[in-house]
């Protein structure tokens, strides 16, 4: 069940850094009216980056420390999904093109199967 978890992380942190990529493509600074524009952008994702690659080496090291990375991950990805939805049913236009819905369905589904394996790990 470990090595499950260890995939299924690495898979969400690739569909996030993918999602995130795809984020700058639709300048999401503007969405969220974050200060500094891309340069904003991109300094704020150098710590996002650096903890999930930081749970990536807890979860593989077995570390009960690498549950929680999990399960922030996990959040992170349901609020990738959650957002975004709630974006495009007001109308906005960004990440409406297929490729970014397949990313962020995607998000959810592995989201929800690791938090379920993060929590059987657990108990």
């Amino acid at each position: 069940m470990a090595d499950l978890l260890l995939w299924l992380y690495l898979i969400n942190s690739i569909l996030l850094i993918i999602h995130e990529i795809d984020s700058a493509y639709w300048k999401e600074w503007e969405l969220f009216e974050l200060p500094g524009e891309i340069t904003g952008f991109l300094v704020l994702h150098f710590p996002i980056l650096f903890f999930i690659l930081w749970g990536l080496i807890l979860i593989a090291r077995h570390s009960s420390w690498g549950w929680v990375f999990s399960l922030l991950l996990c959040f992170g990805g349901l609020f990738a999904f959650s957002i975004h939805t709630w974006f495009l049913r007001k109308g906005r236009t960004e990440f409406n093109k297929p490729v970014s819905k397949i990313i962020l369905a995607t998000l959810l589904i592995i989201s929800v199967i690791q938090i379920i394996v993060t929590i059987i790990l657990m108990v």
